[in-house]
């Protein structure tokens, strides 16, 4: 097992890359995972209508620490839209095609799908739902009353996940970066995440809310959680928010 770090660092060097599938005319994957059919649909306030606190990008970076510890106040219904614009919102398909985020991804690829445990959210009921990005809408997908436990479980058991307003959890649909940067693309995803997770730290500032990021987590039990097969779709990166005390 050791080593396997500086051999992925060395076989995803531009030199040892095969040619990718887009360089072999093969058809782009889809933008975006399709909504589950059957399952419910929840429309999110428009996000060119929310307001939120006017905060200064110096002070938001200034006051930025990670927090582990919220208070029961509960996000709005327009708090957690401005959230999951700020980190995955789509402002644009292009023609090309692709989707224009308010987070950068390499070659504007966004590998990610977005998954939301609500815990607190006034207006929606608690559960494990998936964020349509380019509708901007919540589908539900595991209401059970277990399933902040199973999510806090699969991320080391670490209670803040429990008694977070909200956890958002990031997906990476391998072969959405695959398909252009092949297996250098391994790379582009974690970076991506930390683009999106940085979104995440400085929008909760204006929503008097804090953030702890999570790279912690059982890989298989949280795949399994969200009900993803852990090759083609798996888990890369989760935050935990929350109002503050």
């Amino acid at each position: 097992m050791r080593g396997q770090g500086k051999e992925f660092m060395e076989n995803t060097k531009y030199r040892n890359l095969e040619k990718s599938d887009q360089v072999k005319k093969l058809p782009q994957p889809p933008l975006a995972l399709p909504a589950d059919e059957g399952k419910p649909i929840h429309d999110l306030p428009d996000p060119r209508d929310i307001k939120v606190n006017p905060v200064d990008l110096s002070d938001a970076i200034t006051s930025r620490v990670s927090v582990r510890a919220y208070s029961e106040t509960p996000l709005s219904l327009d708090e957690l839209s401005y959230v999951l614009w700020s980190t995955q919102g789509v402002k644009e398909v292009t023609n090309r095609p692709a989707t224009l985020r308010t987070v950068p991804s390499a070659g504007a690829r966004h590998c990610f799908e977005a998954y939301v445990l609500v815990n607190r959210v006034d207006g929606l009921k608690p559960g494990l739902y998936r964020f349509l990005a380019i509708d901007h809408k919540l589908q539900e997908v595991d209401m059970s009353d277990d399933i902040s436990e199973r999510v806090t479980e699969g991320c080391f058991g670490q209670r803040f996940v429990l008694n977070s307003a909200i956890t958002l959890i990031l997906t990476a649909v391998r072969y959405r970066m695959m398909w252009r940067y092949t297996e250098r693309g391994y790379r582009y995803m974690h970076i991506d995440a930390g683009h999106v997770m940085q979104n995440l730290y400085l929008c909760a500032e204006a929503i008097n809310s804090g953030v702890c990021a999570i790279a912690a987590f059982y890989d298989d039990k949280i795949n399994q959680t969200l009900r993803v097969d852990g090759e083609e779709q798996f888990t890369v990166y989760v935050g935990a928010l929350g109002k503050k005390r």
